[in-house]
């Protein structure tokens, strides 16, 4: 593979003041120019964004994020699991919802942003637990022991770093590296004080745990076989949904800093006091189905002199093995919390600093640094220290000569349209690594590239081919430290052969099988017929489909390759097959080519997560040609500015209006929210240019 080419971007680019302020795109952190605001004078930028991160932010009302410790592009990512009293559901996607003040572990991976409950990872919740471990936690179904509450005021959270007391009287410490972190517990001096670690109770549950002891060596080890992502939703299928299954198993090392007083195991209903091993999951259903099945382990500490406790851990993908040396190589013997958590704020404050503003409110300054820290959180590390990684295929893979990492958890139609050109433009050697890993997760998959990866793992999840666009906006942007030849060759085989996964309707509506469902009927009709697609919605896989061959046709082109552009070019505007002249917006359509009744503006049907009042505007490969088919360019920029306001002027962004009504809500877009999203937040969520394509600029609305 060639590296990142020299000139990939200006060293500097300095844009206008708006709702920030003063802005400062900076390839690199060493030099920094004044930068001029409003009327000439000199703004200050941010010397230390990091301080503006409020990992709370997007914790509550469907945000789908967690306050826990990672490290930009991290494996590890620790933070607490929420209970609402059901030892099978977190009440939140992704494990933390912040109105909920009752916690039963904190957990050692998370996705951030998945927007169905309870996502997925979520692995291996710890929990340090004030009193006796006298029944089984995995029968405590209702966390009404094994848990506690909290309050927010002794809680804390910043990039690398999370903090706080239960009320129990346990305080928790924990901060992380790349692939492993240090925690310290202080228990109540005097008290029952026991460290659980619930090795089957990921977020989705688990195929198998297994968990063993050495007291004399101070370490507790383990693994978590597990997947499931959305699966428990029995979208598409109820248990026979494709999705719960497993697909990858978590190993973690943890070795403590002081000698252990008790130990003990449990399974199901069982407990072991003095036990030191145990194994059993507890499947991938909910409620009674789950309820009580699984396995673990604790360890105890002699609190009468001291209360305070030191843990090591490491996790990897690959190996028990590899989970130790992990640990050993990032948190070594002497890591404290303090010392991890100082170098994983230094390392936020490096990626934070490629963008520096000056200008603005303490407010948007910070929900500003705070949606770049969400963006940056993924993809996520996959490779171990050693150079190895856990495939696509389960089998393990090593790096390929050049590349740094391995990276996994792709939400490819989440992603493509903003989150990472952003990547792109910030870390291009990331945006490199992360195409080259796509690539070889889909050769290990029979070719085919997913719209969903969860670590390297096909979800199926949503519609659209994402891929195709996010590797050519990474050709077009300049990244290089990928094998674009073979990416080129491999999704536009996947474009122009049907692939025999492809023809199934297994777990769709949502979780569809295959990379271009149903091709050959798409490629016949020049559409895809909604009644007949194996897709979410027709309309909109025939819009993210076009989308996608016009990106492959314009990287064919700029690599040189004629003949690709002109079998693909055309297809860029197969979109117009499913605009409807008569009610002028894009609609479902059936194979005999009539069209789906009942329409409005508002509706659904036909469209994934959206509406045809949304999704309409989704063809930035042809703005005019959309807007001839609306009536002109005037007509669409009204169309396009009643979107956003109502009658007034005002921002509307819920309901009320058959244009509006279900529009724009946060999670019913063409995209889920990525992380990066400056105010007024809605605006980058529509795949559309803004009016002022088409008229002189307006007055801007706050």
């Amino acid at each position: 593979m060639s590296r990142p080419a020299s000139g990939i971007l200006s060293r500097l680019r300095a844009l206008p003041a708006g709702v920030i302020g003063a802005v400062l795109i900076v390839t690199s952190t060493s030099v920094v120019p004044a930068v001029a605001g409003r009327g000439g004078a000199a703004v200050p930028l941010v010397d230390d964004p990091v301080s503006y991160v409020d990992p709370f932010i997007g914790t509550t009302r469907g945000g789908n994020t967690w306050p826990g410790a990672t490290r930009p592009f991290g494996m590890i990512a620790w933070s607490p699991t929420s209970t609402t009293g059901d030892q099978t559901s977190t009440g939140a996607a992704n494990g933390y919802e912040y109105n909920v003040t009752r916690l039963r572990g904190f957990s050692l991976t998370h996705v951030n942003g998945a927007g169905c409950n309870p996502g997925a990872a979520g692995d291996v919740p710890i929990l340090p637990h004030v009193g006796e471990v006298d029944t089984s936690p995995t029968a405590d179904t209702r966390d009404a022991k094994y848990a506690s509450t909290f309050s927010h005021a002794n809680e804390s959270a910043r990039p690398g770093r999370y903090t706080v007391r239960l009320d129990s009287g346990a305080r928790t410490d924990l901060a992380v590296s790349t692939r492993a972190g240090v925690a310290d517990f202080a228990f109540p001096v005097g008290s029952a004080a026991n460290l659980l670690f619930r090795t089957s109770n990921s977020l989705n549950g688990s195929e198998d745990a297994e968990i063993s002891i050495d007291a004399s060596a101070r370490t507790v080890n383990g693994s978590v076989l597990t997947g499931g992502f959305c699966g428990r939703r029995g979208n598409g299928g109820g248990a026979s949904n494709p999705n719960r299954r497993s697909y990858y198993r978590l190993y973690f090392s943890a070795v403590f800093d002081r000698d252990f007083a008790r130990t003990g195991t449990w399974k199901d209903a069982t407990v072991t006091p003095g036990g030191t091993s145990a194994s059993g999951g507890e499947g991938y259903l909910t409620g009674a189905d789950r309820a009580g099945r699984g396995s673990g382990g604790w360890v105890g500490f002699d609190t009468g002199a001291d209360a305070d406790v030191r843990m090591r851990i490491g996790i990897s993908y690959v190996s028990l093995a590899g989970a130790a040396a992990n640990r050993e190589a990032e948190v070594p013997a002497g890591a404290t919390v303090d010392t991890a958590a100082a170098a994983t704020r230094a390392a936020w404050n490096t990626e934070l600093k490629r963008i520096r503003v000056g200008g603005g409110t303490e407010a948007r300054t910070t929900a500003f640094y705070t949606s770049v820290y969400h963006a940056l959180m993924q993809p996520q590390t996959m490779s171990d220290r050693d150079g190895r990684y856990l495939g696509a295929d389960l089998q393990v893979h090593r790096l390929r000569p050049g590349q740094a990492a391995a990276y996994g958890t792709f939400s490819g139609w989440d992603q493509y349209r903003a989150q990472i050109q952003l990547l792109a433009i910030l870390r291009p050697d990331v945006a490199g690594d992360m195409a080259q890993s796509m690539m070889d997760f889909a050769a290990q998959k029979k070719g085919i590239w997913d719209r969903w990866l969860h670590l390297g793992a096909p979800t199926h999840v949503m519609t659209g081919d994402p891929a195709a666009p996010t590797l050519a906006t990474y050709a077009a942007m300049g990244v290089r430290n990928f094998d674009a030849r073979e990416a080129l060759d491999s999704l536009v085989r996947q474009a122009t052969v049907q692939n025999p996964d492809a023809l199934s309707d297994a777990g769709c509506p949502g979780q569809c099988l295959g990379q271009r469902p149903t091709l050959n009927t798409y490629l016949a009709l020049r559409y895809a017929a909604n009644d007949i697609c194996h897709c979410w919605g027709g309309a909109a896989e025939t819009l993210e489909n076009s989308l996608a061959d016009f990106s492959l046709a314009m990287w064919a082109r700029r690599a040189g390759r004629g003949d690709l552009y002109r079998q693909l070019r055309p297809r860029g505007d197969y979109w117009k097959n499913t605009f409807n002249p008569a009610v002028g917006y894009q609609a479902a359509r059936r194979a005999d080519g009539s069209w789906q009744a009942g329409f409005s503006p508002s509706t659904d049907v036909g469209f994934a997560q959206g509406t045809s009042a949304t999704y309409t505007w989704m063809v930035p490969q042809n703005v005019s040609g959309l807007a001839a088919l609306m009536g002109g360019r005037e007509a669409a920029a009204t169309r396009l500015d009643g979107l956003f306001h109502d009658e007034n002027g005002n921002w509307a962004v819920r309901g009320g209006n058959p244009l509006r009504s279900r529009s724009l809500r946060m999670q019913a877009m063409p995209a889920i929210p990525t992380g990066w999203r400056v105010p007024p937040t809605v605006v980058r969520r529509i795949p559309a240019p803004v009016s002022s394509r088409w008229q002189p600029p307006r007055p801007r609305r706050q």
